[in-house]
């Protein structure tokens, strides 16, 4: 039991709090009164001028240990310029929760960081209690949401933390208005309050769902098949369209450990439901859903579970859930944005779904997904003579049905290669390997006498492969002795072992070059071919390009074609490139300005460099879904698995765009050497690393006049251009050769920080 004195202490230090920070009016007019701008003013405090706007909007509050500072700075300006009187009649302030009836039924909006005692006192019948004066008129101004599907939207501010315990009416009836600075629902008003929301529940045991912008809403659901109610008929979640004939996304709901909790559901999987993916059939929720007549996908009720009923005509009914403390959101790409309280997480999430789309499942499926939903399967036809629509194939899609791969094309296992022999090795000549670089050399006597081993790396690398790459949309033609055309899609078995690095084309003119210290390009392991192999139509086009000719034996080619992925790179690249400009990283500037952007940009806000980690995810995974691999279920050699029934199941499409992504970083290394004589020392999927003279990446690539070499490398964030990857000393790459006797280790793998802890295995 405390005692009085500790009880009057907890009390003291209650009152005492934190110095109260100017509001957002007070804190511009004093910037102004200063004459300081908002970007030296964010210079100073070391963040970005969009968080400052954000601070002087009211849309976001300053965090430590930037909050003391700004306190500081706006308590010497109030000193020098004081406010002047206050109007004889001041305007009413906004109401920040409002009761209005409608058929938002027990919805009822929060805006976060709102004092207990700011909320106004209600009479029970939803009217303003009489105080003596007119109940306030003016809202607050409403930022608009950039919601639309057609662009990816503005990074939402970096949410004040909610009073949970603030009151709010919950009678029943209540309508929802959202708070001051909170996003307006955009065009569609189906989905007003966003994407998504992270539902958890508060000290006082009441449901909440956070959504987007800081919108706060009451959730009356006591179970589970009452949420997925609810979120369909009253929460007004989710996502328009991205595509003409293509599906409005599902809501996504995120439950937090305390939701699990109330609706019954383990707070983690045990083991062997871990190894299933999925809690068994038998759970008592699983059955409250089954009774309720909502149905699980084949995947049941695992980290992202989907709960439908069956579409009546163009209305769906489903929701997808994501479920964090299941493992969820694979920290490799989504940090540690599981652990973070309710309205942060809603706020990754939410940008995420607002520049690339709703999440589907990890950012691999998502990233399947999104070029699913720029280019659906079908379309609704002209009207008939009875002035009816039917549904008919979508030109420039992939269909609705799959198709068989080339037999070269099919991965180990594959239906096509069930009559080999169980332990028969496909060499070249019987497998296409279109995959990414793993390369490196010892160094030579030269470059041991360099300080520095620096690396650089590819922005988005193969998201830069995919745009403007033709690719098959139909199923191939087999074709004997073709003449090779390089604008056809497909994969040629030809003879490429004659392309001579030391004497190339380079634009038009023939260069020689010290073809021993390059990598072949033909190869992720830069060997030599030694024969007919067979090779994606970028792989075979580049060797015409070096100058050569070449002969085809047969092909698989795909008439049927188009520039299918154009829309998702496009949509990814904006993405990317809208997240990094909030981290400080433009796409116009100068190469030292730019190093310096990137130097420490995660720290400027972390919670966007997440969404900027999930996004470079999103591409890679989403490639790697079209050549997806069983996982378990039973599968055995030569019998058909899971993915093989998707039309986007396309190793083709994979391969091309490895292929055009290891040619365009060959292109720019072999222009580099023949320009300068530099040539790099390890290649690592996009990483390249080269011996310099000084540290940084401007120590050896040739700039005149702020200007790159044309079709070189060039330092910039848009996907295609180059970052720093790390710097290490060349004793650093010489002692960890040796320290495992691998003269050709390749150091592209740990340029990054240095630590090497075992030997290059090669995975």
């Amino acid at each position: 039991m405390p005692t009085e004195d500790e009880l009057f202490a907890a009390v003291d230090a209650l009152l005492a709090g934190e110095p109260e920070m100017p509001g957002p009016a007070e804190r511009a007019r004093l910037r102004e009164a200063a004459g300081v701008t908002q970007a030296r003013l964010a210079q100073v405090l070391r963040t970005t001028t969009q968080t400052v706007k954000n601070w002087e909007a009211g849309r976001a509050e300053p965090r430590p240990p930037r909050r003391q500072a700004y306190q500081r700075l706006l308590d010497g300006w109030a000193e020098r310029f004081p406010a002047g009187p206050e109007p004889a009649h001041p305007v009413s302030p906004a109401v920040p929760e409002a009761t209005v009836p409608g058929p938002g039924a027990g919805l009822t909006a929060r805006a976060p960081g709102l004092a207990a005692a700011s909320a106004p006192t209600r009479a029970r019948s939803g009217t303003p209690a009489d105080t003596g004066a007119a109940p306030a008129t003016t809202a607050a101004p409403e930022r608009e949401h950039p919601r639309t599907a057609s662009a990816p939207g503005a990074a939402a501010p970096r949410p004040a933390r909610t009073a949970r315990n603030a009151p709010t009416s919950r009678r029943p009836g209540a309508g929802k208005k959202r708070g001051a600075g909170n996003p307006a629902g955009g065009e569609d008003a189906r989905f007003e309050n966003g994407p998504l929301a992270v539902v958890d529940v508060d000290t006082d045991g009441q449901v909440l769902a956070y959504c987007t912008g800081g919108l706060v809403l009451d959730v009356p659901a006591k179970s589970l098949p009452a949420l997925v109610e609810w979120t369909l008929k009253e929460a007004k979640l989710g996502q328009p369209r991205l595509s003409g004939p293509g599906k409005d996304a599902d809501p996504l709901l995120v439950l937090t450990e305390a939701a699990l909790e109330r609706y019954g559901l383990p707070v983690t999987l045990t083991h062997e439901e871990r190894l299933a993916g999925r809690v068994p059939e038998d759970h008592k929720v699983v059955k409250q859903l089954a009774r309720a007549e909502w149905k699980l996908t084949k995947r049941g009720f695992g980290p992202w579970a989907r709960i439908y009923r069956p579409a009546t005509g163009s209305e769906r009914a489903c929701v997808q859930l994501c479920i964090p403390s299941w493992h969820a959101l694979d920290a490799r790409h989504w940090g540690e944005a599981g652990q973070l309280p309710p309205a942060e997480l809603a706020r990754i999430l939410g940008v995420y779904a607002s520049r690339v789309m709703t999440p589907r499942g990890s950012t691999a499926v998502t990233g399947l997904e999104l070029m699913t939903a720029l280019h659906p399967p079908t379309r609704a036809s002209e009207p008939d003579a009875d002035g009816r629509r039917h549904s008919e194939h979508n030109p420039g899609s992939l269909g609705k049905d799959p198709v068989d791969c080339a037999p070269c094309e099919a991965p180990d296992g594959h239906p096509l290669l069930a009559d080999l022999p169980r332990f028969h090795l496909r060499g070249p000549a019987e497998r296409l390997f279109e995959e990414a670089y793993d390369w490196a050399r010892p160094m030579t006597d030269a470059e041991c006498t360099l300080r520095h081993l620096v690396g650089i790396d590819v922005n988005m690398a193969f998201a830069a492969g995919a745009n403007g790459l033709v690719v098959g949309l139909g199923a191939p033609t087999h074709v004997k002795a073709p003449v090779f055309d390089p604008k056809l899609p497909g994969s040629w078995l030809v003879d490429l072992s004659h392309v001579d690095l030391s004497k190339v084309k380079v634009g038009k003119e023939w260069v020689e070059l010290d073809g021993g210290l390059l990598p072949s390009p033909f190869t992720p392991r830069g060997d030599r071919p030694e024969g007919p192999a067979w090779y994606a139509t970028p792989t075979v086009a580049y060797a015409v390009e070096l100058g050569y000719e070449v002969r085809p034996i047969e092909a698989y080619v795909r008439h049927e074609n188009g520039r299918y992925l154009d829309g998702w790179y496009q949509r990814l690249r904006d993405a990317y490139l809208a997240t990094m400009a909030d981290l400080g990283v433009g796409a116009d500037l100068p190469p030292a300005d730019f190093l310096a952007a990137m130097d420490g940009y995660r720290e400027r806000d972390p919670e966007l460099a997440i969404v900027a980690s999930a996004i470079k995810a999103t591409v890679k995974g989403g490639l790697g879904k079209l050549r997806e691999r069983p996982r378990g279920e039973g599968w055995r050699p030569g019998r058909p698995w899971r993915a093989l029934s998707r039309p986007t199941w396309r190793p083709d499409i994979r391969a091309a765009v490895i292929s055009r992504t290891r040619i365009n970083l060959h292109r720019k290394i072999v222009k580099h050497a023949a320009f300068t004589g530099q040539y790099p020392v390890a290649i690592l999927s996009d990483c390249v690393v080269y011996a310099a003279g000084g540290p940084s990446p401007l120590d050896f690539l040739p700039y005149r006049d702020g200007r790159p070499l044309p079709g070189g490398f060039k330092l910039g964030v848009n996907p295609g251009l180059v970052k720093h990857e790390g710097t290490q000393s060349v004793l650093w790459g010489e002692e960890v050769r040796e320290r495992f006797t691998a003269p050709e280790l390749n150091l592209a793998r740990y340029i990054k920080d240095g630590t090497v802890t075992d030997a290059d295995n090669g995975e």
